[in-house]
C-alpha cells in the first residue's frame, strides 16, 4: 500500500489528478501519465473525483433535458440519463454495487466473501440491489422538474464522490491486491479537499439548504456502508467504494426528491 502522497498543489499536479481520475472513473479516453507517477498519486487524484462526478451528472442530466423536450414518456428520461451515465463509467460503480451484495449477502467467512466479490459471475442478491437502485433513482427523478433532475445529478455525482478519501482513510484494505490496496492512503488534505470540493458542487447546483439535506443522506448512507464492510470484510475494496457511490448516490436523490415542507413537519416545523 503507497504512503499517503505529498500534498502538491501546483496546477500541474492539479491537472495530472484530474486526468487519472478520469481514467479511474470514466472510459472517456485520456492520454496517460507523461512520466511514472509518484508514489502516492493515484490517493491524492482523489480530491478531484467529485469534480468528474459533477461532470459525468451533467452529462446524464442532459439526456434527461433532451428527452422530456423530444416528448418521450416521462419515465424515459430517467431511464436514459442511468443508461448514459452507466456507459460513460462503464457500468463501474453498478459492478461494485452488485459485487458488494453477493458478497455481503453471503454467510461465509470474510475470506470467502471477498472470493465472491471477485467472481465476474452476478448473483441473486447483485441482482437486486441493482434493480432496487435503479428503481430508485428513477422515482427520485421522475418527481423533479427535468431541468431540477439534471441538477440533482450533477449534486449526487458529486457528493457521491468525494466520499472516496473517507473511506479510504476510515477503513484499511480488505485485501492485500486489488484496487483498494493499490490505491494508498489518502492524506487528510485530499479527503477535506474533497469534500469541500462536493459540498461546493453540490451547492452550486441545487443551492445550499438542498445541498444540506442531500450531504446528511450521503453521509448517513456512508457511514452505513463503511461500518458494513468493516464487520463483513474487514475493511474497503474498490468494489465497497463502487457500492458506496451508488448507495449515497440513490440516498442523495431520494433526499432531493423530497418535499422540504414533509420534512420540516417531521422535525415539528410548521
Amino acid at each position: 500500500m503507497d504512503p499517503a502522497p505529498p500534498d502538491d498543489f501546483r496546477a500541474a499536479a492539479w491537472l495530472a489528478d484530474l486526468r487519472r481520475a478520469g481514467q479511474l472513473l470514466t472510459r472517456v479516453p485520456l492520454p496517460g501519465d507523461p512520466a511514472p507517477p509518484v508514489p502516492g498519486a493515484a490517493a491524492r487524484s482523489l480530491r478531484v473525483c467529485p469534480l468528474v462526478g459533477a461532470l459525468l451528472g451533467f452529462a446524464a442530466g442532459l439526456v434527461l433535458v433532451a428527452a422530456d423536450a423530444a416528448g418521450l414518456p416521462a419515465v424515459a428520461g430517467p431511464l436514459l440519463a442511468l443508461a448514459a451515465a452507466a456507459l460513460l463509467t462503464g457500468g463501474l460503480h453498478e459492478d461494485g454495487l452488485a459485487d458488494t451484495a453477493d458478497g455481503f449477502g453471503a454467510r461465509r467467512t470474510p475470506a470467502e466473501r471477498l472470493a465472491i466479490m471477485r467472481d465476474s459471475r452476478i448473483g441473486t442478491y447483485g441482482v437486486l440491489a441493482l434493480g432496487l437502485a435503479l428503481a430508485l433513482k428513477v422515482a427520485a427523478l421522475a418527481a423533479l422538474a427535468p431541468v431540477a433532475a439534471c441538477a440533482a445529478l450533477a449534486a449526487a455525482g458529486a457528493l457521491s464522490r468525494a466520499t472516496f478519501p473517507a473511506v479510504a482513510i476510515a477503513l484499511p484494505p480488505a485485501r492485500s491486491d486489488g484496487l483498494g490496496a493499490g490505491l494508498g492512503r489518502p492524506s487528510g488534505a485530499t479527503a477535506a479537499i474533497a469534500l469541500l470540493l462536493g459540498l461546493g458542487l453540490a451547492a452550486t447546483a441545487v443551492g445550499p439548504l438542498a445541498a444540506a439535506r442531500a450531504a446528511a443522506a450521503a453521509a448517513i448512507a456512508t457511514v452505513a456502508l463503511a461500518l458494513l464492510a468493516r464487520r463483513q470484510v474487514g475493511g474497503y475494496t474498490g468494489d465497497v467504494l463502487g457500492a458506496t457511490q451508488q448507495t449515497t448516490e440513490t440516498a442523495m436523490l431520494l433526499a432531493l426528491s423530497t418535499d422540504p415542507s414533509v420534512i420540516g413537519r417531521w422535525i415539528g416545523q410548521p
